[in-house]
């Protein structure tokens, strides 16, 4: 929870969970109340002092080997739950958090880390990696990087394809979500938080950083570039190798660096 000088009056909301980690103004002193239920960190900037917790505390969030299968050349591990009517190919990874729904593809080499939920009738093609970690860090006083552990998972609904060498990364807390009827093509990163919205095309090369989102039916040509938090309304239309650094209105068609 980060509270920041701005949102301090709504601190009493935090009264009704416990044992968080609350990331509090530095210059501010800690109501006793809250540091009775929660582990309360004072900081000048809210994302360094959570990222500070997890490192000095050596926390983190790295996959663990767990036991698994070999099934007609994939490593199936155990837990992973499998639809019907599924093609999985050789040197496939299905992580033990992983639900498959029914009638999908999995191509060689696939990699299905942590949480991922996969819905029916998807394409995920060769050498994708769906639920890596994501280059979430800050920099210390001293300049040092310190990494930002990321928790969540990855969803992908029903009718998605998913070209080859694509990465999708997990969410930071809540999850990426791919909607249903989606396309995104070979070489493209979808970073975490990413929402796309349903029967949306990515072409190749695209990188969409974290927390940025589309609309339904969007289209976002190849080689093109997403900022952090930029959101492309429906049905609107990026060109090919254009910079969004602003969020792009329904309907619209932008084009460029930075797309105008």
């Amino acid at each position: 929870m980060f509270v920041t000088p701005e949102y301090k009056s709504r601190w009493e909301a935090l009264l009704k969970v416990k044992e968080c980690i609350v990331i509090w103004p530095e210059t501010e002193a800690v109501p006793e109340e809250l540091a009775s239920l929660h582990v309360v960190i004072k900081h000048t900037e809210p994302r360094l002092g959570f990222a500070e917790f997890f490192r000095d505390n050596g926390i983190s969030y790295n996959r663990k080997p767990v036991p698994y299968k070999v099934v007609d050349g994939a490593f199936i591990c155990d837990g992973a739950v499998i639809g019907n009517n599924c093609r999985i190919f050789p040197g496939a990874y299905i992580d033990s958090e992983v639900v498959i729904g029914n009638n999908c593809y999995i191509g060689s080499g696939v990699r299905l880390l942590g949480s991922v939920k996969i819905g029916n009738d998807c394409i995920i093609r060769e050498n994708t990696v769906i639920g890596s970690d994501g280059l979430t860090t800050r920099r210390d006083i001293k300049g040092k990087v310190v990494t930002i552990p990321q928790f969540g998972g990855v969803i992908i609904e029903d009718n998605v394809q998913i070209g080859a060498l694509t990465v999708i990364g997990k969410g930071a807390i809540d999850n990426t979500v791919i909607h249903s009827g989606s396309r995104i093509d070979n070489c493209c990163f979808i970073s975490h938080n990413v929402q796309i919205g349903e029967d949306t095309l990515v072409v190749g090369e695209t990188i969409m950083f974290g927390s940025s989102s589309t609309g339904d039916q969007a289209y976002i040509s190849g080689n093109s570039t997403i900022r952090d938090g930029v959101d492309i309304g429906e049905r609107a239309i990026v060109g090919m190798g254009s910079v969004v650094v602003k969020s792009v209105p329904a309907g619209r068609i932008v084009k460029g660096n930075p797309a105008e």
